[in-house]
């Protein structure tokens, strides 16, 4: 009897480490990025990178992370910082995830939205014209192969 309840003590310890994949995640997407963490929840992180970009981070069975720019030009560092979040997020290579963001904002550019198929995952970039001056947004997100 003390053997099961050493056992069950034991699994107790390691259980909260195993259940938070969303930190280990954002750990992840910090480390490729060198993004700041500005707010997490549960499920979602908000992180900040260098000039003036913006992250987001969905955990769960499919994940996505985002990136966020507002501004008429966008910096250098934006798709090389959207390839290597995605590369964290999903493992497809940051170059694969890079060329499918440049092409999916591209044709953003004239339809407003696009998406690009990129290995396992969905690239998708949104670009609007607010009063603030133009947002451009991208994501990578987990496809689901069960539908």
């Amino acid at each position: 009897m003390r053997t099961l309840l050493l056992a069950f003590g034991l699994l107790g310890l390691v259980t909260p480490a195993a259940a938070d994949s969303c930190g280990d995640l954002i750990d992840r997407v910090v480390a490729g990025t060198q993004a700041s963490l500005v707010k997490r929840t549960a499920d979602f992180a908000e992180l900040s990178a260098s000039d003036g970009i913006g992250m987001t981070l969905a955990c769960g069975e499919l994940s996505a992370v985002g990136v966020q720019f507002r501004g008429p030009a966008l910096p250098a560092a934006y798709f090389p910082l959207f390839g290597r979040a995605g590369h964290a997020t999903t493992g497809i290579p940051a170059d694969v995830i890079e060329a499918a963001g440049v092409k999916a904002r591209d044709s953003a550019m004239t339809t407003r939205h696009s998406n690009v198929d990129a290995a396992a995952a969905l690239v998708t970039c949104t670009v609007v014209n607010s009063a603030g001056g133009p947002v451009t947004a991208c994501a990578v997100i987990d496809k689901d192969d069960r539908r």
